[in-house]
């Protein structure tokens, strides 16, 4: 499969998935690199196999080795810090919020590509992973490097399709058993 595979895999009642996915990776105003990042990224987070498996292929040759290595990266390292950040900030014991973090984010401080795509990879999988902490930190890094509300925009349009075409396809394949 690939994207068109993803797109024809779609039950009729996901027509409009069918046309957001086309529509968001087929006609997005992205530059590769921030389109293919983000759509890496995102399946990654989307916990799917079926999309990781589809769209792996695409983005591995729509990005340079670097990219493709950071998207994982941005993936990874959002993985442990929304349940990290969005554990601390839901906790009605705000002393938490004062404690030394202790984890190894080291990838944050050279991802190996522009920084303002590993924020913008970061902020789509924080929209997945549901941690507002995260995405009001990355989105305001994002803001101050320049990046505009419709690029941030894009990127959670992204992430909410491809986290939608996750669930339906996985849904689908259960139902199929």
């Amino acid at each position: 499969m690939s994207l068109d595979s993803l797109k024809s895999a779609l039950p009729d009642y996901a027509k409009d998935l069918k046309l957001n996915l086309g529509s968001v990776v087929g006609n997005s105003g992205l530059s590769a690199q921030r389109l293919w990042g983000t759509v890496l990224a995102t399946a990654i987070a989307s916990r799917s196999p079926i999309v990781l498996r589809e769209l792996a292929p695409e983005a591995k040759a729509n990005l340079s080795p670097e990219a493709y290595t950071a998207a994982k990266s941005a993936a990874a390292i959002m993985a442990m810090t929304n349940v990290f950040y969005r554990t601390r900030h839901l906790l009605s014991d705000h002393e938490y919020g004062t404690l030394r973090a202790g984890l190894r984010m080291n990838v944050l401080g050279d991802p190996g590509v522009d920084k303002a795509d590993f924020e913008l990879w970061s902020f789509a999988v924080s929209a997945i992973n549901g941690c507002g902490l995260c995405l009001d930190s990355h989105e305001r890094v994002l803001r101050t490097a320049g990046v505009d509300r419709e690029t941030v925009q894009e990127a959670f349009k992204i992430a909410s399709v491809i986290q939608a075409v996750g669930t339906t396809l996985d849904a689908e394949a259960v139902l199929a058993e």
